[in-house]
């Protein structure tokens, strides 16, 4: 037994180092390529893995698990807050209008309605990571489109889980509804009534969400003391594993207990750090997952019944396509943005893996459904970077603004400049004008063509493109560069540009401009040491000559705002990470740092301090009254 398991490990990693680089090289993405070395290994090709892929099937469902966990990790609220209309109105009527239109043609074909209904909602979802490392790898991301594309995928993550909720009652028999929802941790028939599992539920979730806020966090604390970065792995693995234990006790699905298991930890200071230790964890068991699903699909039935598997997915994919079109424009995104939508979307995504495999176990779909299914959802995920290519090429230059269709300035190499720039607006432009005054070399990128234009005709080089961009990056000089100056106007994208200049090139330096506090907060959080408020520094002078202007020595107001900011700096570092973990304390603590500067200043007598500053006063000295 040990020697099948160790063989069959093996074999599934050979395959998983051979086929996603190379899936990755040729553009098609990882989950892609985990799913052809499956498909490679699988009984249809190479025969290396027979039955005994449903096994490892059952093991591999934790990498599911792991990724219900990460989905939860997320969500925080105030991403949520931002993003709540298109997430719950672009993302619901897509999720809503997909399984209906699906659900119509179904029965329409003679599909049984509650078959229907569940093709339907397995055809809504997307496949969340394709689209998101296409979108980056592309530039798109940032784009009206792309974040569009991001608030519906985020709404179909968080819809599988009443997916799941609904799927039982889809099932095909009276019986099958009570094994689907009843069943415990070995599997046995519950025949618990309805009003009680509902109860279980209710309990195990206010349980979930206590513990997380009465003992996951002091936990967590305690290991931050001992300082054991596996402890932290531990008792992550141990919140997944024991939540998931206990929904499936009550017999209710894994995947819903370790959702919330991630919400409950998206609260915690410590999220971040737990995203990166997991990260490891959750790509391996995810990778074996997919292979997993690889080994199943039936190429036998594709060859078999060609037309039909491939009408399924021509059809499905341009009903999609419509759907996601039609609602892009409803909500009144640019043309270039409803088709960035419509041909990001189209496909049947990962998590249709998942509901197809729950929906098997609930007998919602029988072999004969689950088979056509799964190679329906495999293709359209083959094809998906087939309608990027598209987008591209000939659907975005078609629709876009003749400013919006500008390529990126090409950037000549003429020896390594000390400095780049990423936005070159009012703020950049001060920074820039002090250094070029200084005989620094710098390379400039900004994505506004008008303000691009304007400076080329003052005599000022700066390169149009976008510094999300990481060959972009490369070709500024980023790798031989000594700072990195982010002084792009949009907050979102500025963050999004320090994660990935932190990420690729962590040896260089970034000086970064804030809008305001909270941006403040996002930028000190991606890792910048040296982040500048834009208003700070003008409303801190225009503060001292307000107290001038009532009265105050020159030195005294100095002295006196200095005091101020250096109580405000140190309090706002202090917050930084306390606003997105816990607001509530946050705004508490906001309060206790207004009143202590106004404690402090009291202390500081302001006729005191005049008389031993009205030596350094050199304008009341000119006047005589110093």
């Amino acid at each position: 037994m040990t020697g099948d398991v160790l063989g069959q490990a093996f074999v599934y990693l050979c395959v998983a180092v051979v086929f996603v680089p190379l899936a990755k090289h040729f553009g098609l993405g990882a989950v892609l390529g985990y799913l052809i070395a499956g498909a490679a290994i699988g009984p249809y090709i190479l025969g290396l893995v027979g039955n005994e892929g449903s096994d490892i099937m059952h093991f591999a469902e934790f990498g599911v698990v792991m990724m219900m966990f990460l989905v939860g990790l997320e969500l925080r609220p105030a991403l949520l807050w931002d993003l709540r209309r298109p997430i719950l109105g672009l993302g619901g009527l897509q999720v809503l209008a997909t399984a209906a239109a699906t659900a119509a043609i179904a029965v329409a074909l003679g599909v049984p309605w509650r078959l229907g209904v569940a093709v339907g909602l397995v055809a809504a979802m997307s496949s969340t990571a394709i689209v998101l490392a296409t979108l980056g790898e592309r530039g798109l991301q940032q784009t009206n489109g792309g974040r569009a594309s991001f608030s519906i995928l985020l709404f179909q993550d968080i819809a599988v889980i009443p997916i799941l909720a609904v799927f039982p009652l889809l099932a095909m028999g009276d019986g099958a509804v009570g094994a689907a929802v009843g069943h415990g941790a070995e599997g046995v028939e519950d025949a618990r009534p309805a009003w009680q599992s509902a109860l279980a539920l209710v309990a195990a979730v206010a349980g979930i969400v206590a513990g997380g806020r009465f003992v996951v966090r002091p936990v967590f604390q305690f290991l931050a003391k001992v300082r054991l970065r596996e402890s932290f792995i531990a008792f992550a693995l141990l919140l997944v594993v024991g939540i998931a234990l206990l929904m499936d006790t009550v017999g209710f699905s894994p995947a819903l207990g370790t959702f919330m298991a991630g919400v409950v930890l998206a609260d915690s200071e410590y999220r971040h750090e737990l995203e990166a230790d997991i990260e490891p964890f959750k790509g391996l068991l995810l990778g074996l997952f997919f292979i997993s699903v690889g080994v199943q699909i039936d190429f036998g039935l594709i060859i078999a019944e060609p037309a039909t598997i491939l009408g399924m997915v021509v059809l499905g994919m341009l009903v999609k396509l419509a759907v996601l079109y039609t609602l892009a424009r409803g909500f009144g995104l640019d043309r270039g943005a409803r088709w960035t939508v419509a041909f990001a979307l189209p496909q049947i995504g990962e998590f249709a893996f998942v509901l197809i495999s729950f929906g098997q176990q609930s007998a919602v779909f029988d072999a004969a459904t689950a088979a056509p299914l799964l190679a329906v959802v495999a293709i359209s995920m083959a094809v998906t970077p087939l309608f990027f290519v598209a987008l591209e090429r000939w659907v975005l230059p078609a629709v876009a603004e003749p400013t919006a269709s500008r390529p990126h300035d090409a950037i000549e190499a003429h020896g390594h400049a000390r400095v780049v720039m990423a936005g070159y607006g009012r703020f950049g432009q001060i920074v820039g004008r002090i250094l070029r005054a200084n005989r620094i070399s710098m390379t400039v990128l900004d994505l506004d063509p008008e303000m691009v234009d304007i400076l080329a005709r003052l005599g000022i080089k700066v390169h149009y493109g976008d510094a999300s961009r990481i060959e972009l990056l490369h070709a500024a000089g980023c790798t031989h560069a000594e700072l990195f100056v982010l002084a792009v106007d949009d907050a979102e994208v500025a963050v999004t540009i320090a994660k990935t200049v932190r990420e690729h090139f962590p040896s260089l330096r970034i000086i970064a401009r804030a809008r305001d506090r909270r941006h403040y907060m996002e930028l000190r959080r991606a890792g910048i040491p040296e982040v500048h408020r834009e208003t700070f520094a003008s409303g801190y002078e225009a503060g001292i000559g307000a107290l001038r202007a009532l009265g105050f020595r020159a030195h005294t107001a100095h002295r006196l705002a200095k005091r101020w900011r250096d109580h405000e700096e140190r309090e706002l570092e202090a917050v930084i990470h306390l606003r997105e973990s816990d607001e509530e304390a946050y705004f508490a603590r906001a309060r206790l740092a207004m009143q202590e500067a106004e404690r402090l200043m009291r202390e500081a007598d302001p006729d005191k301090l005049g008389e031993t500053d009205a030596a350094w006063d050199n304008s009341s000295l000119r006047s005589g009254n110093g």
